[in-house]
């Protein structure tokens, strides 16, 4: 089961970073947005080969974060019935409001 799970992390880690750089090249600025970077993160993200993305997916913890921190927030997201339909807007505006994380 370890291993199954391995395997998922790394799939979703690469299908990540993929993405990223995919959204980096398309439309930088908005990229910026979506994915909470800063602009060297990027810069470096944006310019990794292929083999290097590779070599970072095959870690064992996920490389990316649920930009939701608060369960409420996310609570608010799922089961507001008021809003149902319009849930990814509600997630959106949410989780532009998360300022992105800093170390």
């Amino acid at each position: 089961m370890f291993d199954s799970a391995l395997s998922e992390i790394q799939d979703i880690n690469l299908s990540y970073l993929l993405l990223a750089q995919r959204l980096l090249k398309d439309d930088y600025a908005t990229a910026l947005f979506r994915l909470k970077l800063d602009e060297s993160m990027a810069g470096v993200l944006a310019s990794l080969t292929a083999k290097q993305l590779t070599k970072l997916a095959r870690s064992n913890q996920l490389l990316f974060r649920l930009n939701i921190e608060d369960a409420n927030q996310l609570e608010q997201v799922t089961a507001n019935k008021r809003a149902e339909g319009l849930e990814h807007i509600h997630a959106a505006l949410l989780m532009s409001s998360v300022s992105p994380c800093v170390n």
